[in-house]
């Protein structure tokens, strides 16, 4: 049980006596499921379930996660399933074991679709429970601190996803010393030689950092003193990552100390705050246009302080940041500060958890608008990299939008039919145009038209996945009313897993969103919907218009492909999208082709089938293949 000390030390600290004994049987379970698995650096694979679960633990997180965490590589890694892990812990633990596992079957038929859908999957899974996302942070943590073991092309590969997904994802739920930690590993695994001269700068630079900081600590500290505001006043050393991306877009090399040290000021209460931005304002000269109130506009993750920024002894920079002691532990901690997760699965929220909670349910409604994987994964990356503006409505709400977002973007933040039916817009009550990115403190109003609809042309410019995504549903609509004859106003995303086409037999079903999906008639995804199918049938004028068919041939090499791409184009259609892999001996290629109709898909096809080389080629119904 040596293993298990790490993570016992821990949660001695804060759980009861029946719950570390249910930790214990978890970490039994996970250590002789995995017994003879063995990780790139050669240690013994349990390391890193009991890695993972000394992060959550960290975090202070209930019993129940921290199980989770020991468990969450089980059902992809050992022979122990759902079923099993229910019977043994409970349903919830199971269920967080299974949305943090990576053991799905879906079949794609790209690695970026794969990974698309892996992210689509565990964003759904951590909106039913959010210690799900938080098990693969800290799964990613560990792995990242672990990359030495791996190629350098590998460590990058994980360095950029991590970059892209996971760090935006910590900061997004405020969680800072996380994404803090997950940018300096990433930085060390793209960038070493930047990353090791860098270091090196910084520890010849905290050699003067008595002489240069604590003379301002010790001034502050006095100053706050006489004006009888308690506080406790430090200095902090910014993130490595922090600092290179800083200079990097200034373009500025390191100067002294101060490039990397800002100041905080943790005080007892609100009012105290506001009285020491008075008291700093007075020590030293506030630079024009560099403080911001995030107490009175929270971020969008819910981190609240005021941050200032002045000109010091010798003219020199100094960053302050002014916060309560609760206000600070939220930064740190984000939603897993002050964590309750009662029995009755309700829990006391912070504002960081309440607006998590807010966010993950934008999403649901942003997955269930979106047409595919890489739409929907391209939509929530745009909200994750966003910086925050707040604009008013005419009736003073707060709206709050990414930075570079448009009258049109807060038209549908504040109801998707007053997006849809926008035609205008006045800021401060001008004439505003609708393209034009808004700015902080702005009053918004939008002008309607109930025979409005959404313009193409604004996916151009609309800078939110829920703008983006009502959009292209609207628009959708009105093009597949014109294919359709059954219940034209109501038609959506023609399915994509069938592609069905003027000519084939169809039927379709509602969504939850009352909308008509049409379906080819021998698509096995129907099978999940048989109590709701439709008969629908085709408009006689719908073969004017272009569907997308999916055909799988195999070919004896890929030399030949060339070949494929001209037969295309002689029988008058043209390639969507194509995928190659080698199987065996022989080439498989998978195109998406534009056709008018079943007849025109025939054409197409026998123009392949003509090519020597050619050995099959065949439509699919249900296109997925395994990578």
């Amino acid at each position: 049980m040596f293993l298990f000390e790490p993570l016992e030390k821990i949660i001695q600290e804060y759980l009861p006596t029946e719950h570390i004994a249910l930790v214990k049987r978890a970490f039994v379970i996970a250590k002789d499921g995995h017994q003879g698995q063995f990780r790139s650096s050669g240690e013994p694979y349990i390391t890193h379930p009991v890695a993972v679960a000394c992060i959550i633990a960290e975090m202070r997180l209930d019993h129940e996660a921290v199980m989770a965490a020991l468990l969450h590589d089980v059902i992809e890694d050992t022979p122990y399933t759902e079923e099993q892990l229910t019977a043994e812990f409970g349903r919830s633990v199971a269920e967080i074991v299974e949305g943090v596992s990576k053991l799905d079957k879906l079949k794609f038929r790209t690695r970026q679709e794969a990974q698309a859908e892996s992210f689509r999957k565990m964003i759904l899974a951590m909106t039913k429970d959010i210690r799900v996302v938080l098990i693969k942070l800290a799964d990613r943590t560990h792995n990242m601190r672990t990359l030495g073991s791996l190629r350098p092309d590998k460590r990058r590969r994980i360095a950029k996803e991590t970059l892209e997904i996971y760090s935006p994802l910590a900061h997004r739920l405020g969680i800072e010393h996380v994404k803090n930690e997950l940018e300096d590993l990433c930085f060390q695994a793209m960038h070493p030689q930047r990353y090791a001269v860098l270091q090196k700068v910084i520890n010849i630079a905290r050699g003067n950092r008595q002489e240069l900081i604590q003379p301002i600590l010790d001034e502050l500290q006095a100053r706050l003193q006489q004006a009888n505001i308690p506080a406790q006043v430090f200095g902090r050393e910014k993130p490595l990552f922090y600092i290179y991306q800083g200079m990097k877009q200034r373009e500025q090399k390191f100067r002294s100390i101060l490039d990397i040290y800002d100041f905080r000021a943790i005080v007892k209460s609100v009012d105290d705050c506001y009285r020491t931005l008075g008291v700093i304002h007075s020590l030293y000269k506030p630079r024009a246009g560099q403080f911001k109130d995030y107490i009175a506009v929270p971020k969008a993750n819910g981190y609240q302080a005021l941050h200032t920024s002045t000109i010091g002894p010798k003219g020199v920079s100094v960053e302050v940041q002014i916060r309560t002691e609760e206000m600070d532990n939220m930064a740190e901690m984000g939603i897993t500060a002050h964590w309750v997760y009662k029995a009755d699965g309700k829990n006391d929220s912070t504002t960081a958890q309440i607006k998590a909670q807010r966010w993950l349910q934008s999403l649901i409604e942003l997955q269930q608008s979106t047409g595919n994987s890489l739409e929907f994964i391209e939509s929530v990356k745009s909200d994750l990299f966003s910086h925050e503006i707040y604009v008013f409505t005419p009736k003073g709400r707060i709206i709050e939008l990414p930075q570079g977002a448009t009258a049109v973007d807060f038209a549908y933040e504040v109801h998707t039919d007053v997006g849809n039916h926008c035609v205008g817009a006045k800021v401060e009550r001008a004439d505003y145009p609708l393209s034009q990115p808004l700015s902080s403190g702005q009053t918004v109003e939008i002008i309607t038209s109930d025979k409005a609809k959404p313009n193409a042309n604004w996916l151009n410019f609309v800078a939110t996945g829920k703008a983006r995504s009502k959009i292209r549903q609207v628009l959708k609509t009105l093009e597949d009313q014109t294919a359709l004859s059954a219940q034209p106003a109501q038609v959506r995303v023609f399915a994509s897993c069938c592609h069905p086409i003027w000519g084939d037999p169809i039927c379709a079903y509602e969504n939850a969103q009352k909308e008509l999906v049409v379906h080819h008639e021998n698509c096995a995804s129907l099978a999940r919907h048989q109590d709701r199918l439709l008969m629908v049938s085709w408009d006689n004028n719908a073969d004017s218009q272009t569907f997308d068919a999916e055909l799988r041939i195999e070919m004896l090499n890929s030399r030949i492909l060339s070949q494929v791409m001209s037969a295309v184009s002689n029988a008058q259609s043209h390639i969507h999208s194509i995928w190659t892999e080698d199987i065996g001996q022989q080439s498989l290629v998978v195109l998406v082709v534009g056709v008018q109709n079943t007849k025109h898909l025939a054409k197409v096809m026998r123009k392949i089938q003509h090519i020597a080389g050619v050995t099959s080629i065949e439509r699919n119904i249900n296109a997925q293949f395994s990578l």
